[in-house]
């Protein structure tokens, strides 16, 4: 006979609420309870216009909507196939606890409520559920179940889609067909390339010729890719080729580019959107404001532009490598200069396009693995008709405490899309900026 699993009592830390607002939603069967202290932290985060301000607001609300005296006490139910929630009060503290950890700070106050909880509740199982790896050391320390909030996570690194496909071994008359009008061959026509993506990349060759090719999955036709300049921006490898490719083409309505510092990402993005800019209203590049050791805005001196000035300085720069192509008084360069003025070119803040419905505009999200997939769904919520989306971001440089390589939003949004129609992702891993700046990446 087959021995019944215990039902799962979650305790919640603060950090998963922030992250993710609607996470009570996404347990399943299993019971949810909130340590009062919880909702103490919250009230702290529900003034301002940053992301976790708009989760606590909220969580808050929805929690205010599950009415009843019986959320303070049993519990009330979420929902049909879902568990229960409750708020836990009045927890007196557990005497192992005391000895180990003497201060009374948030993250011992629900460590206490979920010890508590483990032996009130003998017939759950209590897990403990945040996004803190230390408050989860010193769970496991005491002898309670500890996870991380893992439902917007990807499984693997490794599993993340990159873009392209390296096809070896091709015939030669294969390829020179990709080099004459109408410079595309029918799916049907290369076998060799098992069930392809739509907007996959391929590097074709043999040992005398190679081409780049992209897949229209609607036509059902590999499409040559030249590596064409855009507005004086030239690509030096196949990934930055088939990156601009996918930038510059009207069809695909959202672009994610990841890889490393100095592979181009931001620079190809900027080009793209400069090299399209008359199918588009406005061009937006914006980026989250999270500065190296998380130090806070309010450390910087000067009215809130000064403040900000610093974080946008990167997307400046990769501009005035573009105006750098022309001579001051080219009309490209001069181009740029009157965008500007004309807010027609708009080089922001993240958090300063929130609310906004983005019609016919061209947006470039920068260093996007610093948002969750939560902020990254709410950005692309934004598009409106005719507008494209570019997202960018190195996975492997994330400056947000509760993020990683599998729990970022770049990282979810490629899982999530990699088969739509209008999507369009490339790995970029050569580093371009100097040699040293490669090295460094690699080495240090």
């Amino acid at each position: 006979m087959t021995k019944k699993k215990k039902a799962k009592l979650l305790v919640l830390d603060t950090n998963v609420i922030l992250h993710d607002s609607s996470c009570i939603h996404h347990f399943e069967e299993n019971d949810v309870a909130i340590p009062i202290t919880v909702l103490e932290e919250l009230d702290k985060f529900k003034r301002g216009n940053e992301q976790i301000n708009f989760h606590a607001r909220d969580f808050l609300r929805d929690l205010d909507e599950i009415t009843g005296d019986k959320l303070f006490k049993s519990g009330v139910s979420l929902g049909e196939g879902q568990g229960k929630i409750r708020v836990i009060v009045n927890q007196t503290w557990d005497e192992n606890l005391i000895e180990v950890f003497r201060d009374d700070i948030p993250d011992i106050r629900i460590l206490n409520t979920a010890i508590r909880l483990q032996k009130q509740e003998e017939s759950k199982t209590v897990v403990l559920i945040t996004k803190d790896t230390n408050l989860r050391m010193k769970a496991k320390a005491m002898g309670v179940l500890a996870q991380d909030y893992t439902t917007d996570k990807i499984e693997s690194v490794d599993k993340i889609y990159t873009g392209r496909r390296l096809i070896e071994n091709l015939p030669t008359e294969t390829i020179d067909s990709l080099f004459t009008q109408p410079y595309h061959i029918d799916g049907d026509m290369l076998p060799e390339i098992k069930s392809p993506l739509p907007n996959e990349n391929f590097i074709l060759r043999n040992e005398h010729k190679s081409a780049l090719a992209t897949y229209n999955s609607v036509e059902n036709q590999f499409h040559k890719i030249d590596k064409t300049p855009a507005y004086g921006i030239t690509p030096r490898n196949s990934e930055q080729a088939f990156a601009l490719a996918a930038l510059i083409n009207p069809k695909i309505q959202l672009v994610t580019l990841s890889g490393k510092a100095g592979t181009g990402k931001t620079l190809l993005a900027l080009a793209g959107a400069l090299e399209c800019r008359k199918q588009y209203r406005q061009i937006y590049l914006a980026r989250p404001i999270v500065p190296l050791s998380n130090k806070d805005i309010g450390f910087l001196p000067g009215d809130i532009q000064s403040k900000i000035d610093p974080y946008m300085q990167p997307l400046w720069d990769n501009l005035g490598v573009i105006k750098n192509q022309y001579k001051e008084k080219d009309a490209k360069a001069q181009k740029i200069d009157n965008m500007l003025e004309q807010n027609k070119l708009v080089i922001t803040p993240l958090a300063y396009i929130r609310g906004r419905s983005l019609q016919k505009a061209f947006f470039i999200v920068d260093e996007a693995q610093n948002l969750t997939p939560h902020e990254v769904k709410t950005i692309i919520t934004r598009a409106g008709e005719g507008t494209k989306i570019v997202i960018t971001g190195d996975i492997h440089q994330i400056d947000h405490p509760y993020l990683d390589k599998l729990s970022n939003g770049l990282s979810y949004l490629i899982n999530r899309m990699t088969h739509q129609k209008i999507f369009a992702h490339i790995t970029l891993e050569k580093g371009e900026r100097s040699y040293l700046a490669d090295l460094a990446s690699d080495l240090l």
